[in-house]
């Protein structure tokens, strides 16, 4: 839950956390946050760590999933889901914003916001959504390139390179660059869009003792499977990106379709966080509680002197 006093604030930074907790035997289960609210209510269910999708943070901004934020624009929302949840989160980093160079400036700059991780991928602007066709892809060393320069510029910044290979160059290729990748400095390797077990399976048995990431995103390429079963097929980590904003997006849609067709929202009450709900979730009392305590200011006797 959130720090509300700095006596609260775990003594190692995010990326060590992060890394901690990948040194455990069972996967990383890390539930897409696009907003504060969102990180409290994962917090609340017991989650661990929480990715911040790019395709969230764009569509909550009304935005297509383009490449087109920018690094600030993705900075105010690591803080916010930060501070909010006070887990370590793994940032979609998409293609580094630019080159080397903006590579080294992104990473500092998401480590100054707080975020513990996170990762590159290998496509070339503008990018697209990994489950989507005619993606273009970065020449190997260009992207390891990447890799190299934000190792470089990392303190404690967990990072995983990422690869959409597999749609074009099979396989094979995913596995090639990733090695690249590892060997440019990656901590971990993200292979998107793989959409059957098998797959799954190969990429592991390609890459022993690196530690993978999957994807479980809806209307993908990649069937459904738990986070057990990518657990049995060799990975250490797993994301649902957008998956709360999505069920978010759905219920905001019903709400102002009801509000226009009954003119309220007397029919769709019990679809809504109550005030209680709300109050609880964001702590609103602790917080009261704390101004209380913080105004108690206890005057010294020698101010009540005159003379």
């Amino acid at each position: 839950m959130p720090y509300l006093v700095a006596a609260d604030l775990p003594p190692d930074p995010a990326g060590i956390r992060f890394a901690k907790l990948l040194e455990r035997p069972q996967i990383l289960r890390m539930p897409g946050a696009h907003n504060g609210m969102a990180a409290l209510q994962a917090t609340r269910a017991g989650f661990e760590a929480l990715y911040l999708s790019g395709a969230a943070m764009s569509s909550s901004m009304g935005l297509p999933d383009l490449g087109v934020i920018t690094v600030d624009e993705v900075c105010f929302f690591i803080r916010q889901v930060v501070r909010s949840s006070g887990l370590p989160v793994l940032v979609d980093g998409d293609t580094g914003y630019g080159e080397a160079l903006n590579v080294m400036h992104m990473v500092r700059a998401f480590e100054e916001a707080g975020a513990a991780a996170v990762h590159l991928e290998d496509q070339l602007l503008p990018k697209k959504c990994g489950h989507l066709n005619n993606k273009k892809l970065a020449e190997p060393h260009d992207m390891a390139a990447k890799v190299a320069a934000a190792r470089k510029a990392r303190r404690n910044l967990y990072i995983i390179a990422r690869t959409d290979a597999a749609a074009s160059e099979g396989i094979d290729g995913a596995v090639a660059r990733a090695k690249l990748y590892m060997q440019a400095g990656a901590d971990a390797i993200f292979p998107e869009a793989l959409h059957n077990a098998d797959m799954f399976r190969a990429f592991a048995k390609a890459m022993p003792g690196v530690k993978l990431l999957a994807n479980m995103t809806e209307f993908g390429r990649t069937p459904f499977f738990t986070a057990s079963e990518f657990e049995a097929m060799g990975y250490g980590m797993v994301i649902w990106p957008v998956s709360a904003l999505r069920a978010a997006n759905k219920a905001q849609e019903g709400v102002y379709a009801a509000i226009r067709r009954d003119g309220g929202t007397q029919n769709v009450i019990d679809r809504m966080q109550t005030r209680q709900e709300l109050y609880d979730t964001i702590r609103y009392h602790e917080y009261e509680a704390l101004d209380a305590s913080l105004v108690k200011t206890v005057v010294p006797q020698g101010m009540l002197q005159r003379g």
